[in-house]
């Protein structure tokens, strides 16, 4: 199907689209996380309710990407770890105070719930931060310049930024009344910060590489390339429209923000993929280089075209099960 030269390509394509899903799908749980109000339980505790059956199997996706990197990039994944360890340290604790405050706070309903939902919001920011920081640190190829890590710093925010903008999406799909006007509000907020974000991480990123500057700056990329920051910025001024303009008559296009922030971050993914194929590691390794043996790659590529469709078929079941407006979540 592949010749030897395009598998390390195609493992590429592979790791980049799990990131991408993992990115949308755990992102917007995340944002939700950030955006509990620790005014107001019963918000709350409908806010959990909207991303319960979804948010633990939504991490799949991450397990996927790193999977890939594994088995089908070893030397970038040996690299990433070296130079990650800590922030991805500090990303899997936040994880783990996700999984432990989301279960305590639902199934051991106590006193001690507002801490639970207190570890939750803050568990959420902290894994957000922790990734946007990485992606900083990755796409510059670990340099050691102290403007790289404000980069880094900028970056985290931003990812932060987004990943609040999509939850407060999700929760003015997935709620009604006094709660979904208020996510309305939130979102308009995360927007124009995620926007600002994507913005200055852009010009900062043309601005520290030269390679990116001239994939994007030269003719005619310039001009072929236009309509992607603008797409980009119509897409944040038609969901801010859309959102000041609530409540609609029965819910008109609720879910119109949610979808549009997702080609939001496919577009984002898209420029990144641009600015930097066909590097594993941006300026640092080719795919090409830090691939596994041809017959490696072949034997692992059956079984992620198993393990792949599995993973959304399982992925869109599980969303078209519990599609609708949230209800209380219970347990029995």
């Amino acid at each position: 199907m592949f010749d030897d030269a395009q598998l390390p390509l195609v493992f590429l394509g592979l790791m980049a689209f799990s990131v991408l899903v993992y990115a949308i799908l755990d992102g917007f749980d995340l944002g939700v996380g950030i955006l509990l109000p620790m005014d107001n339980k019963q918000q709350r505790d409908r806010m959990v309710a909207s991303i319960g059956p979804f948010w633990d199997a939504n991490e799949t996706w991450l397990v996927l990407a790193v999977g890939i990197l594994l088995i089908a990039f070893p030397q970038a994944h040996s690299l990433i770890l070296r130079e990650l360890y800590i922030p991805a340290a500090f990303m899997l604790i936040g994880l783990i105070v996700r999984g432990v405050s989301f279960d305590f706070r639902v199934k051991a309903v106590t006193r001690f719930q507002r801490s639970w939902d207190w570890a939750f919001k803050l568990g959420s920011l902290f894994v957000a931060l922790s990734q946007g920081y990485m992606l900083g640190r990755y796409v510059l190829g670990f340099d050691q310049q102290a403007v790289a890590y404000g980069f880094a710093v900028l970056s985290a925010m931003g990812v932060a930024a987004a990943y609040t903008y999509i939850g407060g999406a999700w929760l003015v799909m997935k709620t009604t009344g006094p709660l979904q006007l208020r996510a309305s509000i939130w979102t308009r907020r995360a927007g124009w910060v995620a926007a600002a974000g994507i913005a200055l991480v852009s010009i900062a990123n043309v601005s520290l590489s030269p390679t990116v500057a001239a994939r994007w700056l030269t003719m005619p990329n310039a001009i072929l390339l236009f309509p992607l920051p603008v797409l980009s910025g119509a897409i944040v001024v038609f969901i801010d429209y859309y959102l000041r303009n609530q409540p609609h008559a029965e819910d008109f296009g609720h879910s119109l923000p949610f979808f549009f922030i997702a080609l939001l971050f496919s577009l984002s993914f898209i420029g990144l993929g641009y600015s930097y194929f066909p590097y594993v590691v941006p300026h640092v390794l080719l795919a090409t280089e830090g691939a596994s043996a041809p017959v490696s790659l072949r034997f692992i590529l059956t079984g992620i075209i198993i393990i792949m469709p599995t993973i959304l078929l399982y992925t869109a079941f599980t969303y078209r099960v519990f599609w609708g407006k949230a209800t209380d979540l219970t347990y029995h």
